[in-house]
């Protein structure tokens, strides 16, 4: 089969694919799942996991189901599963002792928790049905959307999924306040003749679901591995240093980005260590005043109150203590005169130093030569004439 034959749906982590014949051919596909997860105790067994299987549907949406039929299943397979009404059909993506791990991390009990059942692997007509339910979803959305603007309602429809047997959909839709959608249901339930389930979600939680790729050039956290969305302060920013524009500390979701809190508690830990003053240190040739600091690194600039320059001197954090002790002491610090400086960057181009024409094409035009006309015979320099009347 042909490499264009084959469609990635990266929702459903899976491949799609149609023979000469009309069979749908859909397998697992781990390099385009979203919220993957890694089975490093693979080949492990463990006896009271055996008959659980984890399943995903669309986006981040899996859950662990119980195989009470005692069928041989295997990561990849396409399975029906048990829904609040009619069936669902997902894909089996872990089994074995790691997803004892998954329960867990989840705070469920497996001895107390009743899971929903795997009633047998899919066939081909379940495939079918299946992927025609996939296939309305794009233009239910767009149909649900017009349908909600109608209304008035101050509501945004994010994502549509369709249940496996086509005879249920959940709308995920993102909204600020309360929504009285009890007309939209109705309207929904006649136009699309479907069972609905409207479910909300934040702005982050829809990231999620649509995915992308964030100025890192990797996958948005969210889409890989977030479960749980910790709130996130500017006052995580400034711990860093960051530069406090919206612009910049936003992610796609139009909120703080995630990855601001995961270095914040490095850098509180290091700040702590870090000399606090409230007064200037007092050196042999002037006072001096911080101007930044890298917790990190553990260096302090600092620059002379009583000159106009914009030289700063780095001081080591054990240095800048040791003038501290002197300064109690009544004595003066040495002077930074001869320590290796450096020049204070008050504003830098976001192109860098180079001048921002740089860009533009500076070389001029060439313009064609004219041909100059050819002047008469009469009026020809004598000794011109002269030669072409001798030739």
């Amino acid at each position: 089969m042909e490499a264009k034959d084959i469609r990635y749906d990266c929702q459903r982590g899976c491949q799609v694919s149609c023979s000469q014949e009309g069979e749908i051919d859909c397998r697992y596909n781990t390099r385009c799942c979203k919220r993957g997860v890694f089975d490093w105790l693979k080949g492990l067994t463990d006896q009271e996991m055996e008959n659980l299987f984890e399943v995903r549907f669309k986006n981040t949406r899996k859950g662990v189901y119980i195989n009470d039929s005692q069928q041989a299943l295997h990561v990849g397979d396409i399975v029906v599963t048990e829904a609040q009404n009619g069936y669902d059909v997902g894909i089996v993506t872990l089994s074995g002792a790691v997803v004892a791990h998954q329960l867990k991390r989840n705070n469920i009990d497996f001895r107390a928790f009743e899971f929903k059942k795997i009633y047998r692997k899919a066939k081909p007509a379940d495939i079918q049905k299946w992927q025609e339910a996939i296939a309305r979803e794009h233009q239910t959305m767009i149909r649900s959307r017009v349908i909600a603007a109608n209304l008035g309602l101050e509501m945004k429809i994010g994502d549509v999924e369709f249940q496996g047997d086509g005879t249920k959909a959940i709308f995920y839709y993102i909204a600020d306040g309360r929504v009285d959608f009890r007309q939209l249901i109705k309207d929904f339930a006649e136009e699309f003749r479907i069972r609905v389930e409207m479910k909300q979600i934040g702005a982050r939680q829809e990231a999620g679901l649509i995915g992308g790729v964030g100025v890192c050039g990797q996958a948005l956290c969210c889409s890989r591995y977030m479960n749980n969305f910790q709130s996130i302060s500017t006052s995580a920013a400034r711990c860093q240093d960051l530069s406090l524009n919206p612009q910049k500390l936003a992610g796609q979701c139009g909120k703080l980005k995630c990855c601001i809190n995961y270095e914040a508690a490095v850098y509180l830990d290091a700040k702590e260590k870090m000399p606090r003053l409230s007064e200037p240190l007092h050196l042999e040739d002037g006072d001096i005043k911080p101007i930044k600091q890298d917790a990190l690194k553990g260096i302090m600039w600092f620059s002379y109150i009583d000159r106009n320059s914009n030289d700063a001197y780095p001081l080591a954090v054990d240095k800048v203590l040791e003038i501290m002790q002197q300064n109690r002491e009544g004595k003066l610090g040495a002077s930074l005169s001869d320590s290796p400086k450096e020049k204070i960057i008050d504003f830098k181009s976001a192109a860098g130093e180079d001048s921002i024409t740089r860009f533009d094409d500076m070389r001029k035009k060439k313009k064609g030569k004219q041909m100059r006309p050819r002047q008469p015979k009469r009026d020809r320099p004598q000794r011109e004439r002269d030669k072409s009347e001798q030739q």
